[in-house]
């Protein structure tokens, strides 16, 4: 019998299930491994003051982005390679999104074709996009994700250097890639980081350069620093996501719930703004919402359900992150997303 609550009890299973090296690949962090719990701490040391007596008006959590509505603004953040964690991959992650009516990043390095994940989820998705070293190869990724009728492109740009990594099995694969750019052989005395991995990586350049590929909805994700959103409104891109890619990229960074504040400011609603890392429960959501982010995205959690009961173990984190949402939302006496952003949280 479960004794644990949801999303610690899936925790659970999937550590017992996955093999050890696909576990320590879901979960690593980068350098010494401390930002996975900075980030968690980040939406913990935020409080709430209980409002009773409220009559609720309506009470929903409705989500309206780029014309897209949904039930709640619970996104599921892009996580390569999930046939990886189930046999139901991707496919089973999608349907369980629309189940729960919801939306989904397609990773760039999804290993089932994307064009057979929108089929099944049955509704538009977005796609994660990744630098694929240069213009051209990024291109046709490109080309491919909008032609199977994904609705928004979300540009990933933190992750140039990569800690995270692993083997993989075979019959697992980034499916939807060409092969890899051929890195140049580097010469005595040169870095493997700045004459190799460097060398593929985007620039402010391309990021003004995707945006006149792109009609959809364009959002570029992986952003920490006010002047960086700054820039971004000013190139005409229609959201940021707030991330420090669940600190598998750089370790010692603030914690999303650290800049977000300072982002929206900065940003004045001249574009969305969404965050991941480190959003482990209802309550988390609230407290984003709260100071200005339009959505909220997870990670970790539904990969957790994906790996313990496959699509079905995915909407259950889903529908249990949008109970406590609902709960947190009745106890401070909030009846929509909108008056979420009237409620002053406490350090």
């Amino acid at each position: 019998m479960q004794a644990l609550p949801l999303l610690p009890y899936f925790a659970q299973q999937a550590q017992v299930k996955l093999p050890a090296n696909i576990w320590h690949y879901l979960q690593s962090d980068a350098g010494n491994g401390t930002q996975l719990q900075a980030n968690d701490a980040g939406w913990q040391a935020l409080k709430l003051i209980p409002r009773p007596l409220q009559a609720l008006q309506t009470p929903n959590t409705q989500c309206t982005l780029f014309a897209e509505q949904w039930a709640h603004p619970i996104m599921l953040a892009p996580v390569a390679y999930q046939k990886l964690f189930h046999a139901d991959g991707e496919i089973g992650t999608a349907v369980a999104c629309n189940a729960q009516q919801g939306q989904m990043m397609v990773s760039s390095l999804a290993s089932q074709p994307v064009g057979d994940i929108v089929k099944q989820a049955q509704q538009a998705l977005w796609f994660q996009l990744y630098w694929q070293g240069d213009r051209a190869r990024t291109a046709v990724l490109l080309q491919k994700a909008l032609a199977v009728g994904v609705s928004a492109i979300v540009f990933t740009v933190d992750a140039p250097v990569k800690q995270a990594l692993i083997d993989l099995p075979a019959g697992i694969s980034a499916v939807n890639l060409a092969q890899p750019l051929a890195m140049q052989a580097l010469q005595p005395g040169q870095s493997q980081v700045f004459d190799g991995w460097m060398t593929q990586a985007p620039t402010w350049d391309d990021v003004a350069w995707l945006r006149q590929q792109v009609k959809t909805p364009l959002l570029i994700k992986g952003l920490m620093h006010v002047d960086d959103a700054k820039q971004v409104v000013a190139l005409g891109y229609e959201g940021i996501v707030v991330s420090n890619h669940g600190g598998r990229v750089l370790d010692s960074t603030p914690s999303a719930a650290a800049v977000l504040p300072d982002i929206v400011a900065a940003v004045g609603g001249q574009c969305k703004i969404l965050v991941d890392s480190g959003i482990r429960s209802g309550q988390d959501v609230f407290k984003a919402l709260a100071m200005g982010a339009d959505a909220v995205c997870i990670g970790r959690p539904y990969v957790w359900g994906l790996a313990t009961e496959g699509a079905m173990g995915v909407a259950k984190v889903i529908r249990t992150l949008r109970d406590e949402l609902e709960m947190t939302m009745a106890l401070t006496g909030v009846s929509n997303l909108a008056e979420i952003r009237q409620v002053e949280l406490y350090a």
